[in-house]
């Protein structure tokens, strides 16, 4: 997550504009004759572009009915997605539309977290300020290499009919997928911090009550503080 914020902050600085103060003092903001110069371009078409790889059977999901998934994406953030068919591999790049400097950066979260499992509808919540996706890959942390230690852990993070995941969901604040060998989380970085805790303690064998009770005590930090999307 460190890793990922100095990211941004350092992505940020490219975009960053002079103030009003500053451009109205500074010579090299005017032309020869005294005018203000136009304003620069941050993100030109094509500047930035991000590729992603998409299972096959999450294609359809991404593209939509009717391509309707796609173009929302699209819409929102200003950039075009092309998207192979056949291999999966989705391009996404800035247009003359893209207006928020991490627009290709946002697009590509909600692209990844579709092809991690979730519905569009829930990716979207990427689009909020402050969320974010982490991606959680189970074969760093499995322990064993047994045949069925996968399917195991994967058991155990989802529970019977689904109930362990829904509890992690309301005791944490996020969004959760488990597909192929991965969890996928959206959320705020406090709740992605919590949710990520309790997946890892389920994975290295604590019992479901242990990890319900820690879930419990941290859903008390978060009362008054982060809040709770609905879900």
């Amino acid at each position: 997550m460190e890793e990922r914020e100095f990211e941004m902050e350092r992505e940020l600085k490219r975009y960053e504009r002079p103030s009003k103060a500053e451009s109205d003092t500074d010579d090299n903001e005017r032309d020869v004759n005294g005018n203000p110069k136009p304003p620069i371009t941050y993100a030109s078409e094509g500047e930035q572009e991000e590729f992603v790889r998409v299972p096959k059977n999450r294609i359809g999901v991404l593209i939509g009915k009717k391509g309707e998934t796609k173009r929302a994406i699209e819409e929102k953030t200003g950039t075009r997605i092309e998207i192979d068919s056949e291999t999966g591999e989705v391009f996404i790049a800035s247009t003359k539309d893209t207006k928020d400097p991490l627009a290709v950066w946002k697009a590509r979260d909600v692209v990844t977290a579709i092809a991690r499992g979730f519905s569009p509808e829930r990716a979207f919540r990427l689009f909020n300020e402050g969320e974010m996706l982490d991606v959680i890959d189970l074969t760093d942390i499995v322990i064993g290499n047994e045949k069925n230690a996968l399917p195991r852990v994967r058991g155990r993070i989802i529970g019977r009919k689904g109930r362990t995941r829904e509890i992690i969901e309301e005791m944490s604040g996020v969004y959760m997928s488990v597909y192929g060998k991965t969890v996928a989380l959206i959320g705020n970085s406090i709740q992605i911090e919590i949710a990520k805790a309790a997946v890892e303690k389920l994975v290295r064998g604590s019992p479901h009550g242990v990890v319900y009770r820690f879930l419990e005590r941290r859903r008390k930090d978060l009362e008054g503080g982060a809040g709770f999307v609905e879900i």
